[in-house]
């Protein structure tokens, strides 16, 4: 069994044990709603080019979930300043990715909210 970490905007932590339910990216706006009583729901990137999760994030947090969203499967560090925009808490990455694109990395994107071209475009 590989190592897993949690990556937030503080860092890396070490991944919790925790069991969401995980939610495949082809899942329906129907499939949401059983979900926004839950503590803990995981939303499935299958590549790295496949948004479609981020689209779920966004979705999920408009139909009003509190709860903790957690981004797993093959997502990088350029990409969690999206994923924190729309509404992931935290990123499950794997052992080996944490090697190649190590803490700093990460932390780099993590001032995510100062760098919104849509804001900046509006200004």
């Amino acid at each position: 069994m590989s190592e897993f970490f949690l990556v937030r905007d503080d860092g890396f932590h070490a991944d919790d044990g925790a069991e969401p339910v995980v939610l495949a990216s082809d899942a329906e706006v129907e499939d949401l709603v059983g979900l926004l009583g839950l503590d803990l729901v995981a939303i499935d990137f299958p590549s790295m080019t496949d948004g479609r999760g981020f689209s779920l994030a966004r979705r999920l947090r408009e139909l009003g979930y509190q709860g903790r969203l957690r981004a797993v499967g093959k997502l990088i560090a350029d990409q969690y300043a999206m994923a924190r925009r729309v509404g992931f808490d935290e990123v499950r990455i794997p052992a080996d990715l944490a090697r190649r694109q190590p803490e700093e990395q990460w932390l780099f994107r993590a001032d995510w909210q100062d760098f919104d071209h849509r804001a900046r475009l509006a200004g």
